[in-house]
Parts: structure tokens; C-alpha cells; sequence
């Protein structure tokens, strides 16, 4: 028997090649589970995602950690599985976060704006950190943060996440939550 059906009864009955979630519960955190995902989330695809998510939200599961480290491609409709999911957990007092992103997967979240909806992170210790502190404290603002343009160092000033244009070079910025600047 699979380790995935240890954790959700049947979970590893239906699979896709383009595909594969592998499971793992974290301890630290009440209802929280690690979906690490691997291949790609596109259209054809996508109602199999919805299903396997939507069966671990079922089993009990509101804290949703996605390691994307394997994650290759995620078309429009594949992003708006995960906002879906957002949606299914918010309103039982859970949340959704996102880890490991690959740098082209990233890129769609910005393109489509999707990038300051979640929680993105960089490991799992951070994740687990996020679903901790959300329950017991509000960590500080690092807004409004001053920096300098990464394309013409004109020193810029972002009252909060979100996306921008620099003034002097018109370069499209995004900062996050934690006052990283990217491109685009």
C-alpha cells in the first residue's frame, strides 16, 4: 500500500503520468500536509489536481504546503487550481503556501498577477514557520522599504507588496511580502 494511502485513504488509486503528488504530514502543524508535486499542471490535467487536493481537504487537511521544486510548467488553468484551493481553506481557517517555485513556473504567477495572492516560500522550515506564526502572532511590516532599482539603481520607495513601474527606467517591478524585488 502506498504511503500517500497511509495518510488519505484511496489517494494513490487514480494517477496521471504528467503528474504525480506525493504526500507528507507535518507534525509540527494541526491539519497540515506537504503536496509535493512533480511534472506539470496544464489544461488537460488540472480536474485531476482539483481532485487529488480536494480529497485531502476532505480527509481534514486546511494547511496546504505545495512544494513546487518539481514543478515544471503551470498553464492559467493550473493557477486557478490553486486559487480554488485558496478558497476552499480560507473559510475553515487554513491557508495555502507555495515553496520551491522554479524561476519560468514563477514567471506565470507574476504575468498573471497571481503572485501577491500566496504565501510563497523558500523551504519548508519557512512554510511550517508561516502556519506557526499565523496563529500565534503578526509578524511586522518591512513597509514602506526603500531599495534601489535592479535595472538603474534609482532609489525607489514601495509603500507595500505589489507590482510597480521604476520611474526613471519604466522597468515593471514586483515586491513581495517579504521586500524582495523581482523583474516583472
Amino acid at each position: 500500500m502506498s504511503i500517500n494511502n497511509n495518510l488519505i485513504p484511496g489517494f494513490a488509486e487514480d494517477k496521471d503520468d504528467s503528474l504525480k503528488i506525493n504526500l507528507e504530514s507535518v507534525e509540527d502543524v494541526e491539519h497540515c500536509i506537504v503536496l509535493y508535486l512533480t511534472g506539470y499542471i496544464d489544461t488537460y490535467n488540472s480536474s485531476f489536481f482539483q481532485k487529488k487536493v480536494t480529497k485531502a481537504v476532505d480527509a481534514g487537511y486546511k494547511n496546504l504546503i505545495f512544494n513546487c521544486s518539481a514543478l515544471t510548467y503551470v498553464s492559467s488553468t493550473g493557477i486557478g487550481s490553486f486559487t480554488a484551493f485558496l478558497k476552499m481553506v480560507k473559510p475553515k481557517g487554513g491557508d495555502v503556501v507555495l515553496l520551491e517555485i522554479q524561476p519560468k513556473v514563477y514567471e506565470v504567477f507574476q504575468l498573471l498577477g497571481f503572485s501577491q495572492f500566496f504565501n510563497i516560500k523558500d523551504s519548508t522550515k519557512e512554510a511550517i514557520g508561516f502556519f506557526k506564526k499565523e496563529s500565534v502572532t503578526t509578524h511586522t511590516s518591512v513597509f514602506p522599504k526603500i531599495f534601489s532599482c535592479p535595472v538603474c539603481s534609482k532609489r525607489l520607495k514601495a509603500p507595500k507588496a505589489g507590482r510597480f513601474r521604476c520611474s526613471e527606467c519604466k522597468t515593471i517591478l514586483a515586491i513581495n511580502e517579504q521586500g524582495k524585488v523581482f523583474l516583472g
